[in-house]
C-alpha cells in the first residue's frame, strides 16, 4: 500500500507524532494525543483492517513507536500509551479476522497484515528495545503488592502481551531461506530477550508466590520461545553424540548410497548398444490393448517392467475435502548460541518453576479462569519438559506435579473432548485435530516417563510407577482410548504425524501392558457394558386385550387346595424346600424393593400351587425383615401363617411392568398418544472381570486399524526405524499371534510388499521384508485350497470374512453362533396362507390388517416387520407405508350426543361408587396381619419403581377410559369433561400425591396440600417417597374417626423412629449436626409461614463437622425420615427440604428429633444455645440501631408481631422464596432448637438470609461478597 494513499486524518495524526533525525527521535508536543488518536482509529477500523494496513505500510512502529519507548522511557503516560498501541498493532492476524478468510479479497488483506507483522518482528530483534521493556518490568515487579496501583498491573500485563505477540508472529521461510544452524528472525528475537534479561524475569514470575496471576501468560510466552525446538535434541546440545545416534546416521547414509547405486545401475541398463529406432517391437501375451488383441510394445524390454495403461494420462484430481491434511509441525535447528541459551533456560525452569507453575495453571484451568483453549499450553508443557527431563538426566522429582493419575485423567478428558468436537464441528475439524495431536503427545510422554520410572534404581520411584500403572490399566477408558482413535482416524483432517505418534503410543502402551500382565497370574480390571433393552408390545398384546389377574371367585376356588398343602406341611407330611432365599446382599436393588419383590414371589408361588415354597419364603422373609411385622410376628402360629398367606393371595400387590409371574400386571392407565414403536433403553453396567491380554489384542484385529497401519507403512522410506518397527510389531501381532493373516490379504497391501521387497535398500528394512514374505507365503498356501482367494484380494475383509476365507465359506451357514440370527425363509405354504389372510382382513374397515394376520400364522416367531416385507415382495402392497399404525385417539374427532350422555353417565356412576372396594377386593379382616398387608400394598416406600395403587379419585378417569364405547385419548376425555362442566379444574383429574405408608384408607382430603397440580405431578417418585412420612401432619378432623386414630398411631410410630435415630446419632457423637438440622427445620418453617409460599430449600453444611455428618448413613436415614430429599442428579450437590412440607410438619420433625431431651445436649449445650441466642439478639439489635434509627424501642419478645411489623417497614419487599440454610458463621452447638423455647424469628437472626432482591439501598448496607450469597457480619463480642 502506498504511503500517499493514506487517509488524510490518519496521515496528519502520524505526522504529529514526531520525526527521526539520525539516531535521535524528536517528539512533537501533541505526541501523546496523537498516540491516543491512533488507538481510537484502530478501534473503529472496518472488516478489511484498513487502518492497520495503512499504519503497517507507513512503518509507524519501526520509525516512530520503537524510538519513542527507547528514548523517552521516563514519560510514564506516553510510555503506557505507546505500549497500548503496539499491543494492538502486533496482535495476531487470526485474532483480527476471527478466522482465515476464504474469499480472495479478504484473504489478500489477511496475508498483507501477516506480512506487516513479520516486518514488526524484524524491528523487535533489537537488544535496546527489550532492554527498556525489561527495565520497566523490573521496576514494576520491585513494588510490593500493597504499593501497586491498578495502572501498574495493567502495564505489566501489556508488556507480557507485547512479548507474546512478537514471539507469536509466524516465520516466513520464503524470505528468510535459512538453513539449520543459521540465525533466523525468531532466533535473533530470542537472543535479544536473553541479553535484556527478560528470560530471568519470566522465571521470577513463574516461581514467585505473589505473582500467581501471570502464570498462564508466562507459560504461553515460554511455549512460543521453544516452539521450533525438539526437546531431545535441545537436551543433547553441547554434549558428545552417543554411539547410538552416530550408528543411526551411518545407517541413513548407507541407505542413500545404496539407492544411488541402484539408480546408476538402472540407467546403465537403459542405454542400448544401438539406436533406439532399431530396438524392435514386442507382443506382450496376456496383456490386452484397447481392443481384443495383445499389446504391442515399441520400446526396450527394460521399460516393460514399469509399463501401465495409465502412462500419459492426466492424473485424476482429488477433491479438496479428501486431500491429506498438511503437516503443521516444523522442527528447525537454531543457531548454537541460541540453543545453548535455551538449554540452560529449560534446565533452570525445570528446577525452580515447573512444578509450581503447572500446579497453578492446572488449578486455573479447572476453575475455568483462563481463556478458551488455554489448556493447549498446559499439554505442550507436559510433553516438552518431561521429554527434556528424560533426555537430559532423568530426575522424576523435577516433574512430580504432572506424573500422577490426575494428569492422566485430565489429558484423557481433553483428548476425548477434542475427538468428539472434531466429529461434530466439521468446519473447524482441522483445528480440533491439531489440539488432539497435542494431547496425544502429552499422553505418550506420560507413558514414556512411567516406563522410565520402572528402570529407576530408587525403589520408591518404582513403587510409584506400579501404582500409576495399576490405576491406568484397571480403568476401561484408558484401554479403549487407542481403539477409538484408530477407528475414527481421518487422513483428510489428521496429518500423517498424528498417525505416527498414535502408532508409537499404542506400541508403548501394549508393551507396558503385556509386561504388566506377564508378571501376574491374574489381573482384574474394570469393565463397562452398555445394555440396550427393547420395549415392544407382543403380538398377543396387540391382537388381544391385556390378560386380567385372577378374580376373587377364582382365588376362592384356588384357596382350599393351597390350605390342604399348608396343613400337610404343618404336620410334616410334605417337606419344605431349603433353597428359598428372599434377599440378595450382592444385588444393586434397594432393600425396600427386594422386600416388595419377596412379597410378590410369595403370591406367585401361591398362584402357581406351590404352597410349601410360599411358606418357606414367608418364614425366610420374616427373619430378614422383622420390623413392622409385615410378614407376621416371630411367634406366629401355623394358623396365623395360613391366614397371612391367604391375605397375601387376595391382596392386589404392586408389580413391575416386566414381571413374569402368573399374575399379569393391571392395565396401564396412561394411554399414550404415540405410535407403538420399539424403544431402546441404554444402561451402563460397571463390573469387574479377569483381564486377558490376548482378548484385548483381538480388539485391534479390525479393518479400520489395519488400514491405518498400512497407510503409515506406505511412507516407510520417510519413517524412522522405530516407527517401522512399531508398524511391523502390530501387524505381526495380528497375523501371527491372533492367526488373522487373512486381514492383510489385499491387493494394495501386496503392491506395497512388492515395492518393499524390490527396493534397492531392502537390506535396511529387514524386519519389514521378512514379514512381507511371511504374509505372501501364507497367501499362496491358501490359494492351493481356496481358488476364490484371488477375488478376495480386491476387498478389505472383516474378521468374520477372513475366517470364512481361511476355514471355509460353509462354516457360518451351518449354524455358527457368531453370525446374527436370520429370519426363517417363507415356504410356499406359508406364502399361500399369508395371501389368504391378507385377502380375508383387507376388506375389514378400520382394522389393523397386519395385527389381525399375526395371531393366525402357523409360525409364531414372525414379526410385524417380516410380514410387511413379505407382503410387499408378493405384490400385495406397494410399500410398507400402506400398513402404518394409526395413532390412538385421532380417528374419532367429533362427539355425538349419545357419546356425551354416555360420558356423563359414566362420570356420575364412578364418582358415586365405592372406589376403594373396587380397588382392593380383599376379604374384610380386622387382624393386625391384615393391616400390615394393606399398609404394605399401599406403601410407596416398599415398592420403589413399581406402579403404585392410586387414590379413588384418579380411578374415575381410568374407569371412564376403560368403559367408553368409542375409544379416545385421555386428553380428549379431559377436555370434554371440562366443556360439559362436570369438573371445574383440570387438576381435579390429575394424579394425586401418594398415600402415607400404612394408611390405605386415607382419602384425598387428608393431604395437607390438597389436589396436586401439574407442577407437583412432575416431581420425581423418590421425592414423593421421602416426603410421604410427613405429608399427613396437618390432616385435621376431616377424615373419619377410625382413620384419624390410625393416622395418629402411624405418626406416633414415625416420631418414635425419628427419636430413636436421633438418640443413636447423639451417642455416636453427632449432637452438633443434629442441633444444626433442627435449627434449619425451624428456620425453614418460619420462612414458609411468613411468606405463604415455599420453594425447595437446600441444606448447605459449611462446617467440616456437618459435611461429615451429611455423608453418614445414619444421618442420611434420619434426613429421609424427616422428609428431606437427596440430590436428584449430578447437577445437585445438597439435600433439600421439599416445598410440599408445611411449616407444621417441619416443626413436628424438629420436635421429634429433640424428643424428651429438650435441647438434646444436656445442661452445657443448653446453656451454650441460650448464650448464642442472646448474642444473636444483641447483634441484631445493634445492627438495627445503626441501619434504621427509628427502631429504638426494644422488642417485647422474640418473634412477636410488633417485631415483624417493624422489620417489615425496615426491609420492604418479599423475602427470598428459596432460602439457603447455612452454618457459615454459627457454631452447631450454638443453635437454639429446644421446642420448649420460642424459636427466634428468622428476620431477627443476624445469620439468617436477608432479602437481596429488595428495593432498600441504604448507605449502611454491607456490600455483598462476590462469591457468597450470605451476608457475613463481623463484630467484636463483648
Amino acid at each position: 500500500m502506498d504511503l500517499y494513499m493514506m487517509n488524510c486524518e490518519l496521515l496528519a495524526t502520524c505526522s504529529a507524532l514526531g520525526y527521526l533525525e539520525g539516531d535521535v527521535y524528536h517528539k512533537e508536543p501533541d505526541c501523546l494525543e496523537s498516540v491516543k488518536d491512533l488507538i481510537r482509529y484502530l478501534r473503529y477500523e472496518d472488516e478489511t483492517r484498513d487502518v492497520r494496513q495503512q499504519l503497517g505500510a507507513a512503518q509507524i512502529l519501526q520509525n516512530d513507536l520503537l524510538p519513542i519507548i527507547t528514548q523517552y522511557p521516563q514519560d510514564k503516560l506516553l510510555f503506557d500509551a505507546v505500549i497500548r498501541l503496539m499491543v494492538n498493532l502486533t496482535q495476531p492476524a487470526l485474532l483480527c479476522f476471527g478466522k482465515v478468510p476464504h474469499d480472495p479479497s479478504s484473504r489478500h488483506c489477511f496475508l498483507q497484515v501477516v506480512s506487516y507483522l513479520q516486518a514488526y518482528k524484524e524491528a523487535f530483534a533489537c537488544e535496546k528495545v527489550f532492554g527498556n521493556l525489561s527495565e520497566k518490568l523490573y521496576d514494576l515487579l520491585q513494588l510490593d503488592w500493597e504499593q501497586r496501583q491498578e495502572e501498574d498491573n495493567l502495564l505489566i500485563e501489556r508488556i507480557l502481551l507485547l512479548v507474546r505477540n512478537v514471539l507469536h508472529v509466524p516465520a516466513d521461510p520464503e524470505e528468510e531461506k535459512s538453513v539449520d544452524d543459521d540465525a533466523s528472525t525468531h532466533d535473533r528475537v530470542l537472543w535479544a530477550v536473553h541479553i535484556s534479561g527478560m528470560d530471568d524475569l519470566l522465571k521470577f514470575l513463574a516461581s514467585a508466590p505473589a505473582e500467581q496471576q501471570w502464570g498462564l501468560h508466562v507459560l504461553e510466552i515460554v511455549s512460543l520461545m521453544l516452539r521450533d525446538q525438539d526437546p531431545e535434541q535441545l537436551a543433547a546440545v553441547g554434549q558428545a553424540r552417543p554411539a547410538k545416534e552416530q550408528a543411526a546416521d551411518v545407517r541413513d547414509l548407507e541407505l542413500l548410497r545404496q539407492r544411488e547405486l541402484a539408480e546408476r545401475k538402472s540407467r546403465a541398463f537403459q542405454r542400448g548398444s544401438r539406436h533406439s529406432r532399431f530396438g524392435g517391437s514386442y507382443v506382450v501375451q496376456g496383456l490386452k490393448s484397447l481392443g481384443d488383441r495383445d499389446l504391442v510394445f515399441h520400446k526396450g524390454l527394460h521399460n516393460l517392467k514399469h509399463y501401465s495403461h495409465d502412462l500419459g494420462k492426466e492424473p485424476r484430481r482429488v477433491p479438496k475435502r479428501r486431500q491429506p491434511a498438511p503437516e503443521t509441525e516444523l522442527h528447525r535447528r537454531s543457531a548454537l548460541n541460541v540453543r545453548l541459551f535455551l538449554r540452560d533456560f529449560c534446565g533452570d525452569f525445570l528446577e525452580s518453576c515447573y512444578n509450581r507453575l503447572m500446579y497453578l495453571v492446572k488449578d486455573q484451568l479447572l476453575r475455568e479462569r483462563g481463556q478458551q483453549h488455554d489448556e493447549t499450553y498446559y499439554l505442550w508443557a507436559v510433553a516438552f519438559f518431561m521429554a527434556f527431563n528424560r533426555s537430559r538426566c532423568f530426575r522424576p522429582e523435577l516433574v512430580s506435579e504432572t506424573v500422577s493419575v490426575r494428569t492422566f485423567h485430565l489429558i484423557e478428558q481433553n483428548l476425548t473432548a477434542y475427538y468428539e468436537a472434531m466429529l461434530l464441528d466439521k468446519k473447524e475439524a482441522t483445528s480440533w485435530a491439531r489440539r488432539m495431536h497435542l494431547a496425544l503427545k502429552a499422553y505418550r510422554e506420560l507413558l514414556t516417563t512411567v516406563q522410565e520410572m520402572d528402570r529407576s534404581p530408587d525403589e520408591a520411584v518404582r513403587d510409584s510407577s506400579k501404582i500409576i500403572k495399576n490405576n491406568i490399566f484397571y480403568l476401561m477408558e484408558y484401554r479403549e482410548l487407542f481403539l477409538t482413535l484408530f477407528r475414527k482416524f481421518d487422513a483428510s483432517r489428521q496429518p500423517r504425524s498424528f498417525l505416527r505418534d498414535l502408532v508409537e503410543t499404542t506400541h508403548l502402551f501394549l508393551k507396558m501392558l503385556e509386561a504388566f500382565c506377564r508378571g501376574r497370574s491374574s489381573l482384574v480390571v474394570q469393565s463397562k457394558r452398555v445394555r440396550r433393552r427393547r420395549k415392544q408390545q407382543s403380538r398377543a398384546h396387540q391382537a388381544a386385550p391385556t390378560a386380567q389377574p385372577p378374580g376373587p371367585q377364582e382365588l376362592q376356588e384356588l384357596w382350599p387346595g393351597l390350605q390342604d398343602q399348608l396343613n400337610a406341611c404343618a404336620q410334616g407330611a410334605e417337606p419344605l424346600p431349603e433353597d428359598m432365599v428372599p434377599f440378595d446382599a450382592a444385588s444393586e436393588t434397594p432393600v425396600e424393593e427386594q422386600r416388595a419383590q419377596a412379597m410378590v414371589r410369595i403370591q406367585d408361588s401361591l398362584l402357581g400351587g406351590q404352597a410349601a415354597a410360599a411358606l418357606t419364603l414367608l418364614r425366610s422373609a420374616r427373619e430378614v425383615w422383622p420390623e413392622g411385622a409385615v410378614f407376621g410376628s416371630p411367634q406366629a402360629a401355623v394358623e396365623e401363617e395360613t391366614q397371612l398367606l391367604k391375605e397375601i393371595l387376595f391382596a392386589p400387590l404392586p408389580r413391575c411392568l416386566g414381571h413374569a409371574g402368573p399374575a399379569t400386571p393391571e392395565v396401564e392407565e396412561e394411554e399414550e398418544e404415540e405410535e407403538e414403536e420399539e424403544e431402546e433403553l441404554e444402561a451402563v453396567q460397571v463390573s469387574e472381570k479377569e483381564f486377558s491380554f490376548l482378548d484385548y489384542l483381538k480388539r485391534f484385529a479390525n479393518v479400520s486399524v489395519v488400514k491405518a497401519y498400512i497407510l503409515l507403512l506406505r511412507s516407510y522410506r520417510q519413517n524412522s526405524a522405530h516407527t517401522n518397527h512399531c508398524v511391523a510389531k502390530m501387524l505381526h501381532r495380528i497375523a501371527y499371534d491372533l492367526k488373522m493373516e487373512a486381514l492383510l490379504f489385499q491387493l494394495s497391501v501386496f503392491c506395497l510388499f512388492d515395492r518393499l521387497i524390490s527396493d534397492p535398500s531392502a537390506a535396511a528394512y529387514k524386519e519389514l521384508v521378512t514379514f512381507a514374505k511371511y504374509i505372501l507365503g501364507k497367501f499362496f498356501a491358501l490359494v492351493a485350497t481356496n481358488k476364490k482367494a484371488y477375488v478376495e484380494l480386491l476387498f478389505w475383509k472383516s474378521t468374520a470374512t477372513a475366517r470364512e476365507m481361511t476355514e471355509g465359506y460353509s462354516l457360518l451357514e451351518e449354524g455358527d453362533s457368531s453370525r446374527p440370527h436370520r429370519a426363517p425363509k417363507w415356504t410356499r405354504q406359508e406364502e399361500e396362507e399369508l395371501r389368504e389372510l391378507f385377502l380375508k382382513y383387507k376388506g375389514v374397515e378400520g382394522a389393523d390388517i397386519v395385527g389381525s394376520i399375526l395371531p393366525h400364522l402357523q409360525v409364531p416367531s414372525r414379526t410385524r416387520k417380516q410380514v410387511i416385507k413379505q407382503l410387499v415382495q408378493l405384490g400385495l402392497a406397494e410399500s410398507a407405508r400402506d400398513f402404518r399404525r394409526e395413532r390412538k385417539g385421532t380417528r374419532i374427532v367429533l362427539w355425538t350426543e349419545e357419546q356425551e350422555m354416555e360420558l356423563q353417565r359414566l362420570f356420575e356412576e364412578f364418582r358415586g361408587a365405592d372406589a376403594q372396594t373396587r380397588l382392593f377386593p380383599t376379604p374384610s379382616s380386622s387382624s393386625n396381619l391384615s393391616g400390615s398387608i394393606s399398609a404394605f400394598v399401599c406403601s410407596p416406600e416398599v415398592s420403589p419403581g413399581y406402579p403404585q395403587q392410586e387414590p379413588p379419585t384418579l380411578y374415575i378417569l381410568g374407569s371412564i377410559m376403560r368403559h367408553l364405547t368409542a375409544k379416545r385419548s385421555k386428553a380428549r376425555v379431559v377436555e370434554k369433561l371440562l366443556s360439559l362442566g362436570l369438573v371445574a379444574e383440570r387438576k381435579e383429574l390429575y394424579k394425586k400425591r401418594k398415600q402415607k405408608p400404612g394408611l390405605p384408607g386415607v382419602s384425598e382430603d387428608s393431604s395437607p396440600v390438597g389436589a396436586a397440580g401439574p407442577e407437583e405431578e412432575s416431581d420425581s417418585e423418590e421425592e414423593e417417597e421421602e416426603e410421604a412420612a410427613w405429608e399427613e401432619g396437618s390432616a385435621g378432623g376431616r377424615a373419619a374417626e377410625g382413620r384419624q386414630e390410625q393416622h395418629g398411631e402411624s405418626r406416633a410410630a414415625l416420631e418414635q423412629d425419628v427419636q430413636g435415630l436421633a438418640r443413636c446419632l447423639r451417642q455416636g457423637g453427632l449432637a452438633g449436626p443434629l442441633l444444626w438440622l433442627q435449627n434449619c427445620l425451624n428456620r425453614a418453617a418460619d420462612d414458609r409461614e411468613e411468606d405463604g409460599t415455599a420453594q425447595p430449600t437446600p441444606l448447605v453444611p459449611l462446617s467440616e463437622e456437618n459435611e461429615n455428618a451429611m455423608e453418614d448413613e445414619g444421618f442420611q436415614q434420619l434426613l429421609r425420615k424427616v422428609g428431606a430429599r437427596a440430590p436428584a442428579n449430578e447437577q445437585e450437590s445438597f439435600w433439600r427440604l421439599p416445598a410440599k412440607l408445611s411449616p407444621k410438619q417441619l416443626r413436628q420433625a424438629a420436635a421429634s428429633m429433640a424428643g424428651e431431651e429438650g435441647t438434646a445436649g444436656g445442661p452445657e449445650q443448653r446453656a451454650r444455645a441460650l448464650q448464642s441466642l442472646q448474642l444473636a439478639r444483641r447483634k441484631r439489635a445493634a445492627l438495627a440501631e445503626v441501619e434504621t434509627p427509628q427502631l429504638q424501642q426494644p422488642p417485647a419478645s422474640p418473634g412477636t408481631e410488633p417485631e415483624r411489623d417493624q422489620l417489615g417497614h425496615a426491609w420492604p419487599g418479599p423475602k427470598r422464596n428459596r432460602a439457603v440454610l447455612s452454618d457459615d458463621d454459627e457454631n452447631p452447638e450454638s443453635q437454639a432448637v429446644a421446642p420448649a423455647l420460642p424459636s427466634p424469628d428468622p428476620d431477627l437472626d443476624p445469620d439468617a438470609d436477608t432479602d437481596t432482591d429488595s428495593d432498600w439501598d441504604g448507605e449502611g448496607a454491607p456490600a455483598p461478597h462476590p462469591r457468597k450469597r450470605l451476608r457475613i457480619e463481623e463484630e467484636e463480642e463483648d
